[in-house]
């Protein structure tokens, strides 16, 4: 067997060992993934609709924007991520999947934390912290299931052939870290039985809220780009020093944020996340070096394929971070606070960066993992353009009925057409969002038949003779 034959062969068997653990933390992100949406699109429909729910208690703006944003980031972003992860850690260490049983588990519990959490807003038990919203009993199952994958993820990390780190590694084994210590402190103070009191309350709720959809997305997100986009488009990262560089002040300014200028806390909070926000334009540069000359360049044909989810996420992150960064400053803060421009950026955050980074990723896994092409990949290109427009008309809506409504005296009269307009952004996202749940549940289902036919074949085969002739 040559070399290339070789390596053919391993990689086929590290894609196999993976199989199973991705294909329940898959199916169950692009079935979250849905529900998240039309929720989404349920507390939309409030604010321009409010007689269309108005019988239903469950279905007030506070409980579906908390279970919306929930779906969205637990049930959706955090198992595909850990999936994506997981694939990144088995190429990048070129052995299979350590420990395979923990992360089965582990993802069938998670998926049981996030249902657990979504009764529990439902029914009245919602913590009221703001991306904490799930119950302590979910919260609990989330951050077990969360360090069983860390520790196959980890344990496969440490069997790799080569010990140089590639920049992606960096990313991936910071979030690995940066989930357990975040949701473990802001749950410590804000969820036990003994929390703290006063103004160190939302303190903290700001401080997990910024960590978790700006800093721990923004490295799995990035992460995940800096692997696959120049494996795609087959130009190599121009320098590791960038990437080490975007690193570090990532993490060194992107933690200091999140403190609105105007809170009710001590004068050098909200301006140390000021000057953090200014500082945040570093990262954003070293970012744009990077993908400039990935991006640029790349002869790349992908009409809607998985270059192009990878390259728009990309692209979105830079715009996300612009409008945090922008937020953040005092100048604007005082017209931009307490309006929709804030929900904007966290929503391009989630909807325009980590969304479409993971899809892309997971429709560059999915036929590796199965060894044969996507059932329906016709819907590939067609989700990709229903979620690209689909952010961009409920972002950019977003973002100008904040700004009216900022400068029209916080009036919620002037955000209103805006609003509908955003609404129909949502209905596009959850139309396309229906394809990575169509493909992964048919890829499953045939490999389970699969699966049937051999054994059935095994089990009616005829026995061997075995007569000993004299």
């Amino acid at each position: 067997m040559n070399p290339a034959e070789n390596n053919s062969v391993c990689s086929a068997k590290i894609d196999a060992s993976c199989r199973v653990p991705l294909l329940v933390l898959f199916n169950g992100a692009g079935l979250w993934l849905i529900l998240g949406l039309l929720f989404s699109l349920i507390a939309s429909l409030t604010f321009h609709k409010p007689e269309m729910f108005a019988a239903c208690p469950c279905l007030t703006y506070g409980h579906t924007i908390a279970i919306a944003n929930d779906l969205l980031v637990y049930g959706f972003a955090i198992p595909a991520a850990l999936g994506v992860m997981l694939w990144i850690f088995c190429r990048l260490s070129q052995a299979e999947l350590a420990l395979p049983i923990v992360p089965v588990a582990a993802a069938h519990l998670w998926h049981l934390g996030v249902l657990v959490g979504v009764g529990g807003i439902l029914s009245g038990n919602s913590t009221g912290y703001t991306w904490l919203e799930f119950p302590r009993a979910s919260a609990m199952l989330l951050g077990v299931s969360f360090v069983l994958v860390a520790v196959s993820a980890v344990a496969t990390f440490a069997q790799r052939k080569e010990r140089e780190l590639y920049p992606s590694h960096w990313f991936l084994l910071a979030s690995l870290l940066w989930f357990p210590w975040i949701y473990s402190t802001a749950n410590l103070f804000l969820g036990s039985t003994h929390p703290v009191r006063g103004v160190a309350q939302p303190i903290i709720n700001w401080w997990f809220s910024n960590n978790l959809i700006f800093v721990w997305l923004a490295l799995v997100g990035l992460g995940a780009a800096f692997y696959f986009l120049p494996k795609i488009s087959n130009r190599p990262l121009n320098s590791r020093f960038y990437a080490l560089f975007t690193f570090w002040t990532l993490i060194l300014f992107g933690t200091w944020l999140g403190i609105p200028a105007g809170a009710p806390v001590p004068a050098w909070l909200p301006t140390i996340s000021a000057f953090a926000s200014l500082l945040l334009i570093i990262p954003i540069l070293a970012v744009a070096v990077l993908l400039k000359n990935i991006l640029i360049g790349a002869n790349v044909k992908c009409f809607g394929g998985n270059f192009c989810y990878l390259r728009f996420g990309s692209v979105m992150f830079l715009v996300s971070a612009v409008m945090l960064a922008t937020i953040g400053c005092p100048k604007y803060s005082r017209v931009l606070e307490f309006t929709w421009v804030g929900q904007a950026q966290i929503q391009l955050q989630i909807l325009g960066f980590a969304m479409m980074i993971l899809l892309g990723a997971i429709y560059e896994i999915l036929p590796r993992i199965m060894g044969t092409e996507l059932p329906f990949k016709k819907l590939v290109p067609v989700q990709f353009f229903c979620s690209m427009l689909g952010v961009a008309l409920f972002v950019i809506p977003l973002a100008i009925a904040g700004a009216k409504q900022g400068h029209a005296g916080f009036d919620p009269a002037a955000a209103k057409f805006w609003l509908m307009i955003s609404s129909s952004g949502l209905l596009l996202l959850l139309l396309g969002s229906f394809a990575l749940l169509l493909n992964s549940l048919t890829m499953t289902l045939k490999w389970k038949v699969g699966l049937v036919k051999k054994v059935i074949a095994a089990v009616t085969a005829p026995l061997p003779n075995t007569e000993v002739k004299s």
